[in-house]
């Protein structure tokens, strides 16, 4: 990200335009051509998402289970969409049947599905499912990836995503600032064949492609090394191989999990569809939030974040993502852990989680 700033039409940065644009389809698993990035954090991808699909009167559905369920729903009803909802208490999922009688009941233009609800900490499973009955019903279906791409399987073509965005600074590993994004021929004829003009022009995915093609149309000026560290970021994991990536973000949220629950802390969310790299823990009995994790920060270099809404001040989330997926890591915050809740006369074991996060990440190995 360091080296020095080219123009946005220079042939040598075109050229790494075009290498994020490929690089971005093995990360996506997908052929599609139009893959390429906003220039914003994830939220810039779930909104052009929106903006540009979305026609004032246009039905949206939003399978909700999190905070970021709520943003879809905050963003399709900004342009003009009429939303409803298919929901389940934070900590659970959605279950594709739940969509499927939606669509019959409303059949909405736009299904938007969040994969992974860092929120929670849940993971949304069964999206080749969702996307069979989306494309059933004629709808489209809009996948927020933020935390998952690049850390567990996102299939766009095999589920049948008609539009996906993610965001840098998670399993990318890459700072925030650019939002990976890609979209198929159902999604794009719906964009470039509107009724009404796109709202936003900073988000204007039909204008945004043309950026991102041959043409070269001047849209905005893309941020130059954002771009760069993207495209590196993109590399390493290419090179790294995915299936190789996933299993050392699987391997490495195990390991803290077990670490967590042999200290005797307790998880959030249903055990069976926990994102491997988001950890949510219940915060025990007469720890202070606020106070704990700033002891954590202040004394160890250990940053954690509670959650939103019902769930904030009751439950810690720890990310392993990117280049902190790594066994490491996962000890320094257990060792941090132990030191900070026992401060706080919760009953901690001394050295249970460390131990067992040991075995169980050496057991993935072998």
């Amino acid at each position: 990200m360091g080296a020095p700033v080219l123009g946005q039409f220079d042939p040598a940065f075109t050229a790494i335009m075009t290498d994020v644009m490929e690089l971005g389809r093995q990360v996506f698993h997908t052929v599609n051509p139009r893959t390429f990035a906003i220039s914003g954090t994830g939220r810039a991808g779930m909104e052009a998402g929106i903006a540009s699909l979305v026609e004032p009167g246009d039905r949206v559905l939003v399978a909700n289970c999190g905070r970021f369920g709520d943003l879809f729903v905050d963003l399709a009803t900004r342009y003009g969409g009429i939303v409803s909802q298919v929901t389940a208490e934070w900590g659970k999922v959605i279950d594709p049947q739940q969509i499927d009688e939606a669509l019959r009941r409303t059949r909405p233009k736009i299904v938007a599905v969040v994969h992974g609800e860092t929120s929670t900490g849940m993971l949304q499973p069964m999206l080749d499912e969702i996307g069979s009955i989306c494309h059933r019903r004629e709808a489209l279906l809009v996948v927020d990836a933020v935390v998952t791409l690049g850390g567990i399987p996102v299939d766009t073509d095999a589920w049948q995503i008609d539009l996906g965005s993610a965001g840098t600074q998670k399993c990318i590993g890459c700072p925030s600032g650019m939002a990976p994004i890609t979209y198929g021929a159902r999604a794009e004829e719906v964009i470039t064949s509107r009724k009404t003009p796109i709202i936003s022009n900073y988000f204007d995915l039909a204008q945004l492609q043309r950026y991102w093609s041959p043409e070269r149309l001047n849209h905005h000026t893309l941020p130059t090394s954002m771009t760069y560290g993207l495209h590196e970021a993109l590399r390493l994991i290419v090179d790294e191989g995915l299936e190789a990536r996933w299993t050392r973000h699987q391997r490495t949220g195990d390991a803290l999990k077990a670490g967590l629950e042999a200290m005797g802390i307790q998880l959030f969310g249903d055990p069976k569809h926990r994102l491997p790299m988001i950890t949510a823990m219940m915060l025990p009995d007469g720890v202070p939030d606020e106070e704990g994790r700033a002891r954590l920060l202040e004394e160890f270099g250990v940053e954690v974040a509670t959650s939103f809404g019902p769930l904030r001040g009751r439950i810690w989330r720890i990310g392993t993502m990117g280049y902190n997926a790594e066994l490491r890591t996962v000890l320094t915050v257990l060792t941090a852990l132990e030191h900070v809740l026992r401060s706080f006369y919760a009953r901690v074991p001394r050295g249970a989680g460390v131990d067992e996060a040991r075995r169980v990440y050496g057991r993935a190995a072998s």
